[in-house]
Order: structure tokens, then C-alpha cells, then sequence
């Protein structure tokens, strides 16, 4: 497992007319998670995208446990499960940083492309990039 666990303070843009995070904000929370991870291993998702490597998100899936509040700090967790010839699969797992209430789980289904939008494999350098088992 290679996880990476990060901080995000909830904020009024982040919430519906009742102060609870609005539903879609959780796919950006993952997206972010899902990015810094990469930088942490040393991947620009920047650079690969100029030498014609994309990751696009084939598939998204959230469970909602809890909600998440204006003010909160939440912690994310972003998890590689599995890495195949083209594809690599992201689980999250976000809770309330203090109480470690759970808020959200979910996961994502990522497929390397190039930029004729036709599947690829994965590079071998990328590979094992996302393959080691180390925590960030």
C-alpha cells in the first residue's frame, strides 16, 4: 500500500446554504489528494501531459458516512490499490481530523492515454514509480 495523508480545512466556498460541504467537492478533495500524491513520487502530471502521457478518470465512486462542516479540518487519504498494463486505482478515505469521524470513502479508476485520447500502458519509469510500497 503507498498512501499519502493530507490537511484540508473546510471553508465557506466549500458548503451548500447549510454549511455542509457540498457533494461534488469531494471528487476535488480526491483530485488534489490524487495529484499530490504524484508530486510526492516525483511525477509532474504537468510534464507528463507535454510528453503526450494523460491520466483520465474512467470511473467514480463515493460512499457519503458523515458530513463534513464549515470550519472542520479534514484529513484525506489517498491509497494506490491496484496498478495494471494501462490503468491505476486511487481509494480515499476522508475523516473529521479530530474525532477521526469517517465522512467520505471512495475511489477512482484512472486510464493512461495519449493525447489522441487512445489507451496506452502505462510507461515502465511511471510503473514502478506508483508501484513501490512506501508511505509518503
Amino acid at each position: 500500500m503507498i498512501f499519502l495523508i493530507m490537511e484540508i480545512k473546510i471553508y465557506y466556498r466549500d458548503t451548500d446554504s447549510g454549511g455542509i460541504v457540498y457533494y461534488s467537492r469531494y471528487l476535488e478533495y480526491f483530485e488534489i489528494a490524487r495529484t499530490e500524491w504524484m508530486q510526492r513520487r516525483g511525477v509532474s502530471v504537468k510534464k507528463l501531459a507535454r510528453d503526450g502521457i494523460l491520466f483520465i478518470v474512467k470511473n467514480a465512486e463515493l460512499e457519503y458516512l458523515s458530513p463534513a462542516r464549515y470550519g472542520d479540518v479534514i484529513e484525506v487519504k489517498a491509497e494506490v490499490r491496484r496498478v495494471t498494463g494501462a490503468s491505476i486505482e486511487f481509494f480515499y478515505n476522508i475523516c473529521e481530523k479530530d474525532s477521526s469521524r469517517p465522512v467520505v470513502k471512495g475511489s477512482t479508476l484512472l486510464v493512461c492515454i495519449n493525447n489522441k485520447m487512445k489507451p496506452i500502458r502505462i510507461p515502465g519509469f511511471l510503473k514502478d514509480k506508483f508501484s513501490k510500497k512506501a508511505q509518503l
